[in-house]
């Protein structure tokens, strides 16, 4: 894997989560309300995404609808370097392409799923950090489990006082269907949709094609990970014993259960819209961003 791949995945998220972030923090709390409890039953203080804005706004100042960006952006930094110099290097050594010389979407799905598994481990501190800042709210609009952290580097140390390494890895092997299953969507839709659009002519300009290709990608892989991420938000999210295990959840197939007895398939749903406005425009912003970079990078390399 090229080194400057490595640098250009990450530099590419970065870019796009200033943007991003702030719809992050709606969709966390809309995950975290009315944790286990059916519907109907409980105070919603986000009853929608345009007055979710609002009410954190009012309640937080506007700085709150950035709160968690700090380890936002080391999370998509690291995750984002591993998934998308694997799919860079896997398109380069041919590794997705059939008998035939064509993208194989199967193809284009393992090596997502192994690009966004391996990121999501080495970046799984920054998620757990992000979920439990974006969190944190006003008593009025609190919801989910309220940790006390004043910052990333306040949390960092925290967790690390109280659990050690294995508190800031908690959750990670759980992440990874999340993070199997999301990148995997994202990356098989991107490869193949690119080269859709350019065999029937359909977006040929490199640029709107890449655009087109993330938009797309990003629509599917809002649909397939919302339920893991959900069960990834509650997870990271839930206090603690002195132990360091979970109050609410022993793991990832406890939360399922538990929440889709609670709650039903809505439960497993919530926040899809905030994830869908947050996951399209990202992964397009992702997408098109690095292969801008790896554009302007070849373009260096010829000259030179």
């Amino acid at each position: 894997m090229a080194t400057s791949d490595f640098v250009l995945g990450g530099l590419a998220s970065v870019g796009a989560t200033f943007f991003t972030n702030p719809i992050e923090v709606i969709k966390t709390r809309i995950q975290l309300q009315g944790e286990l409890a059916a519907r109907g039953t409980y105070v919603e203080p986000y009853k929608g995404i345009v007055q979710a804005f609002v009410t954190v706004a009012k309640n937080d100042g506007m700085l709150g609808l950035q709160k968690g960006l700090a380890p936002a952006l080391c999370f998509q930094f690291i995750i984002n370097s591993f998934r998308l110099s694997i799919y860079s290097t896997a398109v380069e050594k041919r590794w997705m392409h059939n008998k035939q010389g064509e993208i194989s979407y199967g193809l284009g799905l393992m090596w997502g799923a192994i690009g966004g598994v391996v990121g999501s481990y080495c970046s799984s501190p920054f998620f757990l950090i992000k979920t439990q800042l974006q969190s944190q709210a006003a008593k009025q609009i609190a919801v989910g489990f309220q940790h006390e952290h004043s910052s990333m580097s306040d949390a960092l140390r925290q967790i690390w006082q109280k659990n050690g390494i294995v508190g800031l890895w908690r959750g990670s092997v759980a992440a990874l269907p999340r993070a199997a299953v999301g990148s995997g969507a994202q990356i098989a839709t991107f490869g193949k949709t690119k080269s859709l659009l350019q065999e029937y002519d359909l977006v040929t300009q490199p640029s709107c094609n890449s655009f087109c290709a993330g938009l797309i990608a990003g629509s599917i892989m809002s649909v397939a990970i919302t339920p893991p991420d959900v069960i990834t938000t509650r997870l990271y999210n839930q206090g603690v014993d002195a132990q360091g295990r979970g109050l609410l959840y022993k793991g990832w197939l406890d939360c399922f259960l538990k929440i889709f007895k609670a709650e039903g398939v809505y439960g497993m749903y919530k926040g899809f819209w905030a994830n869908y406005l947050r996951i399209a425009p990202h992964s397009t912003l992702v997408l098109l961003f690095f292969d801008e970079l790896i554009a302007v990078r070849e373009k260096y390399d010829l000259h030179y």
